[in-house]
């Protein structure tokens, strides 16, 4: 890994990362998640597809990084997060997958019920609409607190409730860390608000303790990538046993000139686990690194309308799935503001929303 790399942050709302994607490049790859939103507000995974909450919150937040400069982006992300108002599941969460609208599953996800919290503190940094986190509160509320229904023995956050309401059998780790760092996140939103949850950071705080010392509790999926960078970009696991970690299976995942494998065991580069591991060595400080990631991952852009293909097979040298998924894009999106410190959002994945902003 490349040692950490300072970079001077572009001026506020002029996203760009220099020698790699300019700010009209960026601006178009959000183009298409404001064409993708359908009109009640969903953003599904590409035109006509399904929409899930955890994806949908991740487009809305890269459409409130380019909405600074973009007024029709922020808008769009405003009608993204009102959409979670309407949808949610009477007895919390909501439907792990949408279709027009209309819920296809009653299965409930943890990742997902958790994830606006993430957004909408985000959406206030880098807005700093204070009302619009106020009405949008009860998002956050009942989702974290639908989570936190799904602790089991330990601690642990079961990773879903199934469709007759029972409990999941099992925990995961990327799970678990994306909780900790909404729970995180929903803990920093409510104290700007004036709404204090310590029961919130007592469970970020147990959840912390079992991703570093109980890795054990967890169900084994240690071939895909997220298991292995998720701790440090959720927050858990910070500091030098950050760094270690992702020293870790660096060469077994990362692939030069091409990106991050999905899973170990498939030659599968995909540009949203490539992007989201480049928000985590932003989070660790490895700039140099992050900046290398994001330039291998560019063989993805389609050069006519700036979206990015999902993956790359490159055993058969084809791109798949063939569908290009909204929050791919969105993942290059907050990667780039994360590199750069661009937006006060980018603080929300740097670990940083309690400190003074320090020149990168």
């Amino acid at each position: 890994m490349a040692a950490p790399h300072a970079t001077a942050p572009a001026p506020e709302g002029t996203l760009r990362l220099p020698g790699v994607l300019s700010t009209e490049q960026l601006h178009r790859s959000a183009h298409y998640l404001a064409r993708s939103q359908e009109e009640d507000g969903a953003i599904p995974w590409f035109p006509g597809g399904h929409t899930d909450v955890w994806d949908h919150v991740e487009c809305a937040m890269a459409l409130t990084v380019t909405g600074l400069s973009v007024p029709e982006h922020g808008e769009a992300a405003r009608r993204a997060y009102l959409w979670l108002e309407r949808t949610r599941h009477p007895e919390g969460g909501w439907p792990a997958k949408f279709r027009q609208g209309v819920p296809v599953t009653e299965l409930r996800e943890a990742n997902h019920a958790a994830y606006p919290a993430v957004g909408l503190f985000h959406h206030l940094l880098v807005t700093g609409d204070t009302g619009f986190a106020e009405r949008t509160w009860p998002v956050v509320e009942s989702g974290l607190e639908f989570v936190l229904g799904l602790r089991g023995e330990h601690g642990e956050i079961l990773w879903a409730r199934s469709e007759d309401g029972s409990p999941g059998d099992h925990a995961l780790l990327t799970v678990c860390a994306s909780v900790h760092h909404a729970l995180r996140c929903g803990v920093a939103l409510g104290a700007r608000l004036g709404r204090d949850r310590p029961e919130w950071s007592a469970a970020a705080d147990r959840l912390a303790t079992l991703i570093n010392e109980r890795e054990d509790l967890f169900s084994d999926r240690s071939r895909f990538s997220m298991d292995w960078f998720y701790p440090v970009l959720g927050g858990a696991v910070r500091g030098a046993a950050a760094k270690e970690r992702i020293g870790e299976r660096w060469d077994t995942f990362v692939m030069p000139g091409l990106g991050v494998r999905c899973v170990s065991d498939q030659p599968w580069v995909t540009a949203a686990e490539s992007s989201e591991l480049v928000l985590t060595l932003a989070a660790v400080g490895d700039v140099e690194g992050g900046v290398r990631v994001m330039r291998d991952v560019q063989h993805l852009r389609d050069p006519d309308d700036g979206v990015y293909w999902t993956g790359y097979q490159f055993a058969e040298q084809v791109r798949w799935p063939v569908e290009r998924s909204t929050w791919t894009s969105a993942a290059v999106i907050l990667a780039v503001d994360a590199l750069t410190g661009t937006t006060p959002g980018s603080r929300v994945f740097l670990h940083t929303w309690d400190e003074e902003p320090a020149v990168r």
